[in-house]
């Protein structure tokens, strides 16, 4: 179903809903643009804190390893691990070495203890907390990391040990001590280098991160052990929700649901430590706590505005269309010939101004009907020359007639669309009335296109551009003369004697140009049902019979416009010009005027 053939209010209705419907579309989308927009900054707020958190560990296990290069790299040391002199080693070397790492333990606070292994078993220590260190669970714990290969060249963080008697969990950072100061074990292991890392500063460190109230932030090592946690409840253990989720999508951050709560889900690697990772979890109630009063604000705007829209909507189509459906229903009477009917004037707006004019031009054209009587009864009584009279007569017909259709058709268009198209309607016919009432008898032929063109709008709009209809004019006949009102006659009889019984598809097509004699030459064409070939021949013998035969019957028949203007050109002219006709069932008919040229 077209919309334009929809009633006037309905298609107002369908306006203001679309504008509803797109409001709300807009309303649901800008809520939803920003609910994601929230969570995504909060998103890119926890993945900074991160961020930092893992520069300051990055920045803690940089320094253990570099203390401990120093250590493993210290010649002492070295000479310790190899020397076979058990009083040098202890009085001399060993004195130095304890003093150095006790150094090492003041300078650094994430060192918690630090000993030195040689391959024979001997060790030398300085922590708070010795007793882990000759306990027979450390030694097998440590044992793994010394005789791992991977380990030789570089020193490597450890998982965790938990002491089996206090329940304390521990992890360390263990290097190679490499001989490097040329005896014969030069560049081979001579010993270990353990640095035990203080766990409860690095907790601290975490703890000190600001995230959500509820966030939780891991430390983890490669085998997912967690060393340490803001959230004391899952010290040592990770959720296995978390450790599901793909480990790539990670970075930027995952929504995921743990224990029947909505979380987002951030991991960064630890630079320092191969397989070491932060990972955060944080609540996505608590990123969009904030949006809450938001939300319940545009949905109480957003309701209160598409109210407002309605209660406007159904005032203005009110207000609009009853005065339109007013003026159709006094079209109605008007087209119905009710005598001295006027519109009724129902406002001041638009729809006023246009009652108000059609008023007038009822006015205008009732006072032009009842001249042109007067003037056909003066012109009959009057002496004067014959030709002269029956020349004013033919004249006065056209107009008449042409009004009667034109009004009939501005009634159609009035019950059917209302307003837009009477307004051009009525301008067109302003066209036509002006131009038909000059006085000058002969006019340029580009003022009888101008009124055919106006004529053509209204068919246009009669008929719902149902048919095709062109005009193609030599330019150079434009400023030549013509007859008044010669064209628009015929063309409106192949409208409504050609075209108007078709569905769709027709065709309407005006040309001019000049023939060989140098005449003028209009040819009307419409693609109609065409005339039969009796009612053709009868034609063409009213055209052809006596001039007082022709003035005498011109009066009568639907041929009127045609005979007419055959008549007002030979009056003119002579008999050697004038119209002609052609036509075929099924072929549509074509209308041949020819003047002189002037």
């Amino acid at each position: 179903m077209q919309i334009s053939r929809l009633k006037l209010k309905h298609q107002i209705l369908l306006i203001f809903l679309f504008s509803v419907i797109i409001f709300s579309i807009m309303e649901f989308y800008s809520y939803y643009s920003f609910y994601n927009l929230t969570q995504n900054r909060a998103a890119n707020y926890g993945n900074k804190i991160i961020e930092q958190t893992s520069q300051k560990i990055n920045s803690v296990f940089n320094d253990i390893k570099v203390s401990t290069k120093i250590a493993v790299d210290n010649k002492k040391i070295q000479e310790f691990t190899i020397a076979d002199d058990d009083y040098k080693r202890s009085f001399d070397i060993g004195t130095y070495v304890i003093e150095l790492m006790e150094y090492m333990r003041s300078f650094n606070s994430y060192v918690n203890g630090i000993v030195i292994n040689d391959n024979q078993g001997r060790r030398v220590h300085s922590t708070g907390n010795g007793d882990i260190f000759y306990s027979k669970q450390y030694e097998e714990f440590v044992s793994t990391y010394k005789n791992d290969s991977n380990s030789v060249g570089t020193g490597q963080f450890t998982t965790l040990l938990k002491d089996e008697k206090t329940g304390s969990e521990y992890f360390f950072y263990i290097a190679p001590i490499i001989e490097s100061i040329g005896g014969v074990q030069f560049s081979q292991r001579t010993g270990y280098c353990s640095i035990m890392v203080n766990t409860e500063k690095l907790k601290e460190l975490v703890q000190n991160t600001e995230l959500t109230p509820n966030s939780t932030l891991y430390i983890l090592n490669s085998q997912n052990e967690v060393i340490v946690s803001n959230n004391t409840n899952f010290r040592g253990i990770l959720y296995e929700d978390i450790l599901s989720v793909d480990r790539n999508r990670l970075t930027n951050g995952v929504k995921t649901t743990i224990n029947d709560e909505e979380v987002i889900v951030q991991e960064k690697d630890l630079e320092q430590a191969d397989g070491w990772r932060i990972v955060s979890i944080i609540p996505v109630q608590e990123l969009t706590t904030d949006m809450y009063a938001i939300k319940n604000i545009s949905i109480i705007a957003g309701i209160g505005i598409i109210l407002s829209m309605l209660i406007l909507g159904y005032f203005f189509l009110n207000n609009l269309t009853r005065p339109v459906m007013g003026l159709i229903a006094d079209m109605k009477k008007i087209g119905k010939r009710d005598v001295g009917f006027r519109v009724k004037v129902r406002s001041t707006n638009e729809v006023g101004v246009l009652a108000y004019d059609i008023n007038s031009m009822i006015d205008k054209m009732e006072e032009m009907t009842s001249n042109i009587f007067h003037t056909q009864a003066s012109l009959y009584e009057s002496e004067l020359s014959k030709k002269q009279a029956e020349f004013s007569a033919l004249q006065s017909q056209i107009n008449p007639h042409f009004l009667y259709n034109t009004l009939n058709c501005i009634s159609s268009i009035g019950l059917e669309y209302g307003s837009k198209e009477i307004a051009l309607i009525t301008s067109s016919m302003s066209k036509i009335f002006r131009y038909s009432i000059k006085k000058d008898d002969l006019v340029m032929i580009s003022e009888e296109i101008q009124c055919i063109q106006a004529y053509l709008k209204i068919i246009s709009i009669r008929y719902e551009n149902k048919f095709d209809m062109e005009i193609n004019v030599d330019e150079k006949m434009l400023e030549m003369k013509t007859p008044k009102m010669i064209l628009q006659p015929i063309v409106e009889n192949s409208v409504y004697h050609g075209l108007e019984s078709m569905d769709a598809g027709g065709t309407l097509r005006v040309s001019g140009h000049l023939d060989a004699n140098g005449d003028v030459c209009f040819q009307i064409w419409d693609s109609g049902k065409g005339i039969g070939k009796d009612e053709l021949e009868s034609l063409k013998a009213k055209l052809n019979m006596a001039f007082s035969e022709r003035v005498e019957n011109s009066f009568v028949g639907n041929s009127i416009g045609i005979s007419n203007i055959n008549n007002r050109i030979q009056l003119l002219f002579g008999e050697g010009y004038g119209v002609g006709i052609e036509s075929e069932i099924g072929y549509g008919t074509t209308v041949i005027v020819k003047i002189p040229c002037m």
